[in-house]
């Protein structure tokens, strides 16, 4: 080859190394793997990421507790984008398994640190993850943990003390802490004090709420014991008397006749007034095309259910009930979990948009009464 063909070869090389370095930048801008994790990561939420978190603790009577821990999303303005959100619900529903290990092994960790705690043997079971999505005017997604942890509280006799557990369990701003226990149960009280510790942001006869933004732990946990109703709630023995009654036994069966004659005479008067304002609210109720009377036009003037707030759900389902109804109804009726109603319930009793009062050992729900001029 001469001298010109060897230049010409030398320009062609050289024009080839320069078209191969500036392709090999473009093929690694092009690789997704390459790019920084901060850009990778953009606009990604984890649990942790939630607006809130609320953790309800239902206490059994053998010391066992069923804990939920609603991880919730508000999304729209000023919130989670709602794209985001939709891509941490997919990824949950889409790999359940994988976060279901990773809170399993999270909560296993805190478990036990209790038993060490406390010295009791506890486990963790039945753990389980799933989501929903609220359509009311305030979009919420809920990533909701549930799992039963076992020993939770301590059991002696007649009473549950509960807390210690928590060891080392902290509540941010953003963080809700309640326990819940079941009916015939409620907090001891010694020489009128009540027996928990730190105090609550809200108490009622079943349950009581700790708010990070309102309260800290002592020690780190909280602390609370309960005693089942009919047991010593003071801190002094009833000493028993070997003497017979004082009272004539004539002067008691007159006292038991007239208190039946009283309550005959209550019931009798309470049942008229119930007949009456039966037929009054009958009479008022608006008349149905088929000329029925009820209240499921109510129901569809209203706006449709998806278009409700949990709160507003439970509150149609009161007044399509005429104002009153057992809390174990609303979870047939909505396919809530026990939880999930009881922190509705709570919220609405919380901001007196309810009564809530006990018939037997089941909790019943009514709408506040209006005073009558």
């Amino acid at each position: 080859m001469d001298a010109r063909g060897l230049r010409a070869l030398s320009i062609v090389l050289v024009v080839v190394c320069s078209v191969a370095a500036a392709v090999a930048p473009i093929g690694a801008a092009a690789d997704p793997g390459s790019r920084p994790a901060a850009l990778q990561a953009e606009d990604e939420l984890a649990l942790e990421d939630a607006d809130q978190i609320v953790m309800d603790v239902f206490i059994a009577e053998n010391g066992s507790a069923l804990v939920t821990v609603d991880y919730q999303f508000r999304y729209g303005e000023n919130g989670t984008s709602k794209a985001a959100w939709e891509r941490l619900r997919t990824d949950v529903e889409s790999d359940t398994e994988a976060y279901v290990d990773a809170e399993r092994t999270k909560w296993n960790d805190t478990v036990a640190d209790g038993a060490n705690e406390t010295g009791q043997n506890m486990s963790l079971s039945n753990l389980s993850i799933a989501t929903e999505n609220e359509t009311a005017l305030q979009k919420i997604g809920h990533v909701e943990v549930s799992f039963r942890w076992e020993s939770f509280a301590a059991v002696e006799i007649n009473q549950l003390t509960a807390g210690p557990a928590l060891s080392g369990f902290t509540l941010d701003d953003d963080t809700r802490l309640q326990f819940r226990w079941p009916a015939g149960y409620s907090i001891y009280e010694n020489d009128g004090q009540p027996q928990i510790d730190p105090s609550p942001s809200n108490r009622t006869d079943d349950m009581v709420i700790w708010r990070g933004s309102e309260v800290g732990f002592a020690d780190e946990r909280p602390w609370i014991v309960l005693i089942e109703d009919g047991g010593s709630n003071a801190n002094t023995t009833a000493t028993p008397s070997n003497e017979g009654p004082t009272m004539p036994w004539t002067i008691v069966v007159l006292a038991l006749a007239l208190l039946a004659a009283v309550g005959a005479g209550g019931w009798l008067l309470g049942r008229e007034r119930t007949a009456d304002n039966g037929s009054k609210r009958e009479a008022e109720r608006p008349t149905q095309p088929d000329g029925s009377t009820g209240s499921a036009s109510n129901a569809a003037d209203g706006p449709p259910p998806e278009l409700l707030s949990n709160e507003e759900r439970v509150l149609r389902l009161l007044e399509e009930r005429g104002g009153r109804i057992k809390q174990q109804a609303v979870v047939s009726e909505l396919g809530w979990t026990e939880a999930k109603t009881s922190q509705v319930v709570g919220d609405l009793r919380e901001a007196d948009e309810i009564e809530v009062f006990r018939i037997g050992r089941e909790n019943v729900l009514s709408l506040p009464e209006e005073d009558e001029e």
